[in-house]
């Protein structure tokens, strides 16, 4: 990195370490029902809500209830957007005449955005209208982010009550999660976006002259609109001229905050964050990481504040920094290092190809290393341009359960089941109580934390190997070998983990990925959400235990130090061997011609 680089991410860190503890205390005081500025304003809203929904605001639920609750919840909302999306033809603010989406491709989009993975199978300027962008996605990149906040916020109540059934109310939560965090923070980022470039209106498309002609290689078509290829299996291409261009419009801006401040990743457009309309500057991008962020970071210091041990919470986000930070080197590394072949051929060693000029490696770094350790999946740059190891980056944060700072809510309780993991082995192994906050580690809780770590790298290696047998799904990899595996394993591994992004070079718009992928990302999403609740309310009807001279300590430097070897080893147990398939022999391969 030059002098410049380094100030930007150094400035960005620290900026994020400033507002951790803010947002935390505020969280902690949301949750509780404490008053904070926002309540006179939010208060009335809040009581409306509950007045119109038939809400009894008072009465908690045990973690059976509160899992009923978050389930209805989403799957009630997911069935309303693969309606909007099946209906797109017939509906208003569809200034194209987009049609609707097939039903395979309704359903797996619909389950994406319920699920907070927001996979997209398809182009969102050429096939979402308006109002499928605003009333469907836009609305579930809210509902989705609220979900994953008020599960992390019952698991935390479930360490920290003594002798109780109960975890809260799920609807009361999730009204506060939207009202007080996610609808400000989204209008005072929507804003800051909107100074900055980011587009925001309902005009249809503009078409206008290009400033100098040109010309495109277009595929040769035979009468049957079949593509002609040459006899070596080649398409044959013809020159196209081009004078004019389409200029896509849309409510971006809006769509945008909320993408990034709740970890959803959605793209407006199909280029996502690398799209001048979506992240314009240097500056937006810095920005867009930031948000992408700060809720998780966030959270890990409500978990400490609410515990009464803060400690605690800065232990939890030194070890999320920690493996971000390296994650970000490493990227960073292999694509200064770029392609050996290319070097030797005289060209700048760096690998730019795929990149956006305006943020650079260093830019683009960090915003993959960000995204991907979260369950955001969005993109400034093209993952499948990056070398072998860059490119293995994302694709390893991902298996880890992205809980480099991950998803909202998701990355906590993910990263809590590593902690209840690595408190039991810890405490056989030396002879120690298996304790947490006062609370004794026992196998129900050992089973539940298992399900959270390991349901989507199960479900990952299931439907990879799946996908590698059916002819179907094998005609969709554009590219043979190591790197049309790391193609497949990149899909599932982003839709089991309910991330989004994707290496390009698969066709995942097939009912084989379509329905395979919707069952991945219900089965990644909500399987791990139950075990957490049913953890939770476990470990919430246990007495409190005070610290004795036999209980591990959980905030010192040798337990982070433990607890990062967990989750390396999880990850490397079980996903060494395809990964040595994949990026690893085709990095071995470039090296090597």
């Amino acid at each position: 990195m030059n002098a410049y680089e380094w100030t930007q991410t150094l400035i960005f860190f620290l900026v994020l370490l400033a507002l951790v503890r803010p947002l935390g205390s505020y969280l902690a005081r949301v949750f509780a029902g404490e008053p904070t500025l926002l309540t006179p304003l939010l208060v009335p809203c809040e009581r409306l809500v509950y007045r119109l929904c038939g809400v009894e605001a008072d009465r908690e639920m045990d973690w059976r209830r509160y899992s009923f609750g978050i389930l209805w919840f989403n799957l009630i909302g997911g069935a309303v957007l693969l309606a909007i999306l099946l209906l797109q033809g017939v509906l208003p603010l569809n200034p194209q005449k987009l049609p609707g989406f097939s039903w395979h491709l309704a359903l797996s989009t619909a389950i994406s955005f319920m699920t907070n993975t927001n996979w997209q199978a398809y182009s969102g300027e050429s096939a979402a209208s308006y109002f499928s962008q605003v009333v469907g996605f836009a609305v579930h990149n809210f509902l989705s982010a609220a979900s994953g906040i008020v599960v992390a916020i019952a698991a935390i109540r479930g360490f920290v009550r003594r002798r109780s059934s109960e975890l809260g109310n799920c609807w009361v939560d999730l009204t506060r999660s939207t009202l007080y965090l996610l609808l400000p923070l989204s209008l005072v980022f929507a804003l800051f976006l909107v100074s900055q470039g980011v587009i925001q209106n309902f005009r249809g498309y503009r078409t206008v002259p290009l400033l100098q002609k040109t010309s495109y290689d277009k595929p040769k078509l035979d009468a049957q609109g079949n593509a002609l290829k040459d006899a070596t299996g080649n398409p044959v291409t013809e020159k196209a001229p081009l004078s004019e261009v389409t200029i896509p419009m849309g409510p971006v801006a809006s769509q945008e905050a909320i993408k990034e401040l709740g970890t959803n990743g959605g793209g407006f457009f199909n280029a996502n964050s690398a799209h001048p309309f979506e992240n314009p500057t240097p500056l937006t991008n810095q920005v867009e990481v930031f948000l992408i962020l700060w809720i998780g970071a966030g959270l890990t210091y409500c978990f400490g504040e609410m515990a009464g041990n803060t400690r605690q919470g800065w232990a939890i986000l030194t070890v999320m920094l920690a493996l971000l930070v390296l994650a970000v080197a490493v990227n960073y590394w292999a694509e200064s290092a770029g392609d050996p072949l290319v070097f030797h051929q005289g060209v700048t060693q760096a690998n730019l190809e795929g990149k956006e000029t305006r943020f650079g490696i260093a830019g683009s770094a960090l915003f993959t290393a960000a995204s991907t350790g979260t369950s955001c999946g969005a993109v400034n740059a093209m993952h499948d341009s990056m070398t072998p190891l860059g490119g293995m980056v994302p694709l390893s944060l991902i298996l880890l359960s992205e809980v480099v700072v991950g998803g909202v809510g998701t990355g906590l309780y993910t990263m809590l089941a590593f902690v209840v993991i690595a408190v039991f082995v810890a405490g056989l192994m030396i002879g120690r109580t298996p304790e947490f906050l006062g609370k004794k580690i026992e196998v129900r809780e050992m089973w539940m934390s298992i399900v959270t770590v390991l349901t989507s790298g199960v479900l990952v290696l299931i439907f990879t190997a799946l996908a590698l047998v059916v002819p179907s799904a094998v005609a969709s990899m554009a590219n043979p070998g190591a790197h049309g595996l790391s193609e497949v394993l990149y899909a599932f591994a982003s839709m089991s983990n309910n991330n989004g992004s994707a290496f390009a070079g698969l066709n995942a718009n097939t009912v084989f990925y379509n329905v395979c992928g919707a069952l991945a990302m219900l089965l990644g999403r909500f399987a791990p959400i139950v075990a957490t609740l049913a953890m939770a309310g476990s470990l919430a009807g246990k007495k409190y235990v005070p610290a004795s001279l036999g209980t591990l300590p959980t905030d010192k430097l040798p337990f982070m130090l433990w607890l990062t070897l967990v989750i390396l080893i999880v990850g490397a147990l079980t996903f060494f061997p395809a990964l040595s398939l994949g990026p690893i022999v085709e990095h071995l391969v470039m090296v090597g011609r």
